[in-house]
């Protein structure tokens, strides 16, 4: 049975190479014609608008041209026409199914939430760090007798009032162009980078959101620990922590959402994330649409993902609470 495809030629012309001319493209072609042909192209144009064939059939042995003709026919019998596809379809196709480049964007998300883990750990640490001087400064730094510890105390908040004043004044992107350009001169990982940069940029605003936490604690409630016969540390970590991380909660789920966001921005040193893939695509499509819609998808569907499990934990603290 004679494929649709075959049906619908509109034109067909073979060329013989080897000294004949151009001849026409029919069934009852003459043998001697072909006995001097070493290859036939076939080039064949059909109402279907997203084909265009053409096929070169090499004989080295003399043979009929219509035998030719019955090889290109058998051929194109085996040529399934493509699919007349919407506009909307045919983009989405061309930028994510198209030489697998879904691939790109699903590479590029596994490089932002590594990049987002790894400085949300240093933010953390970097914070709780920098809160704890903070806070134990502003509420026993003037009444602590005067001593060494006194004095490192005191030189441990400037530092850490130095940094806060220029990581949260200065906007993020600079500091990632400094720690690739110029700090980090001689490192060439983008991702190490961005996490250096993005962790302590987040640990500034970290230590900000625990040290209003432990500040907002009733200070009877430090005293009662001390009173049990626990030190300081055992006091923080068992008492005054604990109690502070359950208001802070929503305050610490909102920076590690921006963290997440920010990741964007590492394109501007090569960094090969999202946005980074996204950039790739359209470069090759020149279909900007849906490349950059689709990472905008994705984000949101992170960032709802992450408020789902925050919303559990709230909930679980708050029953915590009533028992």
């Amino acid at each position: 049975m004679t494929h649709p495809l075959f049906i619908y030629i509109l034109f067909l012309h073979i060329f013989i190479i080897g000294g004949l001319s151009e001849t026409a493209a029919t069934h009852h072609a003459t043998a001697h014609h072909a006995a001097h042909a070493t290859a036939v192209y076939c080039r064949i144009a059909s109402p279907y608008p997203d084909i265009d064939i053409e096929i070169r059939l090499t004989r080295p042995e003399a043979a009929e041209q219509a035998v030719w003709l019955e090889e290109c026919a058998v051929m194109i019998g085996k040529i399934e026409p493509l699919k007349q596809l919407s506009p909307i379809a045919a983009d989405f196709k061309l930028n994510f199914l198209d030489e697998d480049r879904w691939e790109q964007l699903l590479s590029g998300l596994g490089v932002t939430l590594k990049i987002t883990f790894f400085a949300t750990l240093l933010g953390i640490v970097i914070g709780v760090l920098v809160a704890v001087v903070r806070s134990t400064w502003d509420k026993a730094g003037e009444t602590m007798r005067p001593g060494i510890g006194r004095f490192l105390l005191k030189i441990l908040n400037s530092f850490c009032k130095f940094y806060l004043t220029i990581i949260r004044g200065t906007p993020v992107v600079i500091q990632l162009l400094l720690a690739y350009y110029v700090i980090l001169i001689n490192t060439h990982d983008g991702v190490l980078v961005a996490i250096l940069s993005f962790g302590i940029n987040s640990g500034a605003y970290v230590a900000e959101i625990i040290r209003g936490g432990l500040m907002s604690l009733d200070p009877g409630q430090a005293e009662a620990g001390r009173s049990l016969g626990l030190n300081y540390i055992d006091t923080m970590r068992f008492i005054v922590v604990p109690q502070a991380f359950k208001a802070i909660l929503p305050a610490l789920g909102n920076e590690f959402i921006i963290l997440l966001k920010d990741t964007s921005l590492i394109t501007v040193i090569g960094g090969k994330e999202l946005v980074y893939a996204a950039q790739a695509i359209y470069g090759r499509t020149y279909e900007q649409m849906f490349p950059l819609i689709g990472i905008a998808v994705v984000y949101l569907v992170l960032v709802l993902i992450f408020s789902w499990f925050q919303s559990i934990l709230e909930r679980r603290l708050r029953q915590s609470d009533r028992r």
